[in-house]
């Protein structure tokens, strides 16, 4: 089943479009754990086996694991993943832009070594430096397009002609291009900020079909309701990311035996506030 379908489904069965992302910081870490990298494995197990009914997909960071030289236990929690949640599917946040054999080396990465359902690309380096990934048939391919930031309008929001005001901007254009000659294979999808929520909209309109992936909401500020009120229409999927509220609720005092059990409470919480009926109330 390629990334799209494999969503889509997901979403169905879990009434979610709630992405929990694994970004793991060992000094955040519950009881005993703390400060033991060690542990990245069982804690980020601990979480996906707590949620694993809730969401529509994991994302784990690759950084949080690089930076800890925890490569094997990204490997093995995306195995898990696929174990104890078949169908769910996961997205390896690692934001890769290159070209040529360099580009060819991360494609292997992320869908050969780690195993995952969809990467976050660049797509500022051209279709040329897509293209590798596209090669692996159903793997989806996720663009940053409007980041959740406050730095990505420094480029992102900038007009492509500077003496033309009201011109099409440069998130705009990636917006076109992933929805039109550049989604050859149907794998692309977008990153788009929650923390803004009329360029959400107005990216839904350039691409009313592709999936979005949209992260912001919970620690960064965006609003679950107004998300989900600019991106979400019917053959539109939205991929809607928690990373630290699910991840850390309440661990301080859950404990390594309870850290799950708050992150369920938290993950069930914005799975809700999440459905379309609850954000149009």
């Amino acid at each position: 089943m390629n990334f799209r379908a494999q969503l889509v489904a997901a979403q169905s069965r879990n009434a979610s479009m709630l992405c929990v992302g694994l970004d793991p910081e060992p000094a955040k870490f519950p009881g005993a754990w703390k400060d033991d990298a060690a542990r990245i494995f069982e804690f980020c197990a601990g979480i996906v086996d707590a949620t694993k009914d809730l969401v529509c997909a994991f994302k784990p960071q690759i950084a949080y694991f690089a930076a800890q030289r925890a490569e094997a236990q990204l490997e093995r929690l995306i195995h898990h993943i696929h174990e104890v949640a078949p169908g769910v599917p996961v997205i390896l946040d690692a934001k890769r832009g290159d070209i040529g054999a360099t580009a060819e080396q991360y494609a292997r990465e992320a869908f050969e070594r780690y195993d995952a359902d969809a990467l976050t690309l660049s797509p500022f380096m051209g279709l040329d430096s897509l293209e590798p990934y596209m090669r692996y048939d159903g793997r989806g391919l996720i663009l940053l397009c409007r980041t959740s930031n406050p730095g990505g309008s420094d480029l992102q929001a900038l007009p492509l002609v500077s003496d033309q005001p009201g011109g099409e901007m440069l998130y705009e254009r990636i917006a076109r291009l992933a929805a039109g000659p550049w989604n050859r294979g149907g794998q692309i999808g977008l990153v788009v900020g929650a923390t803004y929520p009329q360029e959400l909209k107005r990216v839904r309109e350039l691409a009313p079909t592709l999936p979005l992936l949209i992260p912001g909401i919970g620690a960064q500020g965006g609003d679950a309701q107004a998300t989900v009120r600019a991106g979400w229409r019917s053959g539109g999927p939205i991929i809607v990311s928690s990373s630290r509220a699910v991840l850390y609720a309440g661990s301080a005092l859950a404990g390594e035996n309870g850290f799950g059990a708050a992150a369920r409470r938290v993950a069930r919480a914005t799975r809700e506030q999440l459905q379309p009926g609850h954000a149009g109330s």
